[in-house]
């Protein structure tokens, strides 16, 4: 039986060596050469020098390495870089603005929402986008949201705290 699917344009095969591609990385097109099967987490780790997001299981399940790829949250452990071409990639790093941190940034040391630190980063990028989400109408509806990033420090009350706090400035 035929499928039913729309037909799609078929994608020049690329690799199994490596491939330059220019990724937009916080506004500005970086150009890296990559094997297919590198994942947007050591391309931005290791080729781009932007090692905010942080490597944790490697394997989808912590949440350190959240980034956005056209502004929706995305394990960079999980997504291959290759695939990120010609999107807009955000990091922990193009949140702020110049020197003024974003306010998630500043209401996670306000609200002392961090320990170790090493979560830190996926859980900011993770809250910023719970909030523009619209996720965010109580204790319980954010910490569902925000399931998939994981803090061994157990700092979750003031991660919280920090959201409501930025969601109660909005």
């Amino acid at each position: 039986m035929p499928s039913r699917a729309p037909a799609r344009a078929v994608l020049p095969e690329r690799g199994p060596e490596p491939v330059r591609i220019t990724l937009t990385v916080n506004g500005a097109d970086r150009v890296v050469d990559v094997e297919p099967r590198v994942s947007l987490l050591d391309a931005l780790r290791e080729r781009l020098d932007l090692t905010g997001s942080k490597k944790g299981c490697d394997q989808g399940t912590c949440g350190a390495c959240t980034v956005w790829v056209d502004g929706r949250r995305v394990l960079a452990c999980l997504t291959l870089a290759i695939t990120c071409e010609g999107r807009e990639v955000t990091t922990i790093e193009g949140l702020a603005e110049g020197d003024e941190l974003h306010a998630m940034q500043s209401a996670f040391i306000e609200q002392d929402a961090f320990q170790c630190g090493y979560c830190t980063p996926g859980q900011i990028m993770s809250a910023v986008a719970l909030l523009k989400e619209g996720h965010a109408s109580d204790d319980r509806e954010i910490a569902e949201w925000m399931s998939g990033n994981i803090c061994r420090c157990a700092a979750y009350p003031h991660i919280r705290a920090a959201i409501r706090s930025v969601r109660d400035r909005a």
